[in-house]
């Protein structure tokens, strides 16, 4: 007899009451994953993170009192909720506050306009922890953001190309797609090696410049000149 795979545990993080129970009916509908707290703001959704230990934080950026972008930097701080994953709603395409918050920890962003079925995708990639939400907008994002400055820290480029040193040739390879928002499977079809492969090699990169996922390192990529953004 089969076990039934435990369902992805989704925190709900938004002031808004009517968006929250819009988003527990869509997520508890599925069968695969279900809401275990609701949270009207930032330091609620933090308390209720180190309570309920949830696979993945849905984030509004905008809340009153603590928002989405200091509870985004106090997860992901929390050694105890490394496993923790943060995907911030925000309701415009382009927020510079969605940099900010995927340099704090956060795994992707999702616009509030989305699709039923994109939502549901968005929190099944980020538990997976495969892969970076929305790749083309974040990329097209991080890039804009950081040819304006986008608030970098000045020291970023030094730290960030220090630990590069670190990595092999075929890492720094792997982590230049990466940025490009490609997933393994296109990553392994460019370099003709198989996706395990590539695998081992993001997790590799991963370890070694202290990301938590994808997502940052992509923001890496950009901040230490690895990855130059380029002009539209």
């Amino acid at each position: 007899m089969e076990e039934t795979p435990t369902p992805i545990r989704v925190l709900l993080a938004d002031d808004q009451a009517l968006l929250r129970s819009a988003f527990k009916v869509l997520v508890d509908s599925e069968p695969d994953m279900e809401v275990v707290g609701e949270a009207s703001d930032g330091a609620a959704a933090c308390a209720l993170a180190r309570e309920t230990r949830p696979d993945v934080v849905l984030m509004d950026i905008r809340m009153p009192g603590t928002d989405g972008l200091a509870a985004t930097r106090m997860i992901s701080a929390d050694p105890e909720l490394s496993a923790v994953r943060v995907v911030m709603l925000t309701t415009f395409e382009v927020d510079e506050y969605v940099v900010q918050s995927l340099r704090a920890g956060a795994s992707g962003f999702l616009g509030k306009g989305a699709e039923p079925e994109e939502l549901l995708n968005a929190i099944r990639v980020a538990a997976a922890g495969e892969a970076l939400l929305s790749p083309a907008a974040t990329k097209g994002l991080i890039a804009t953001f950081l040819a304006q400055g986008g608030g970098a820290d000045p020291a970023a480029p030094a730290a960030h190309a220090a630990r590069l040193a670190a990595l092999t040739v075929r890492e720094r390879e792997v982590l230049v797609h990466v940025a490009a928002g490609l997933s393994n499977d296109e990553i392994a079809g460019r370099l003709e090696v198989s996706p395990l492969t590539v695998k081992t090699h993001v997790n590799r990169a991963m370890a070694k410049l202290g990301a938590r996922d994808r997502a940052q390192l992509v923001v890496i990529a950009y901040e230490s000149g690895l990855v130059r953004p380029r002009a539209e």
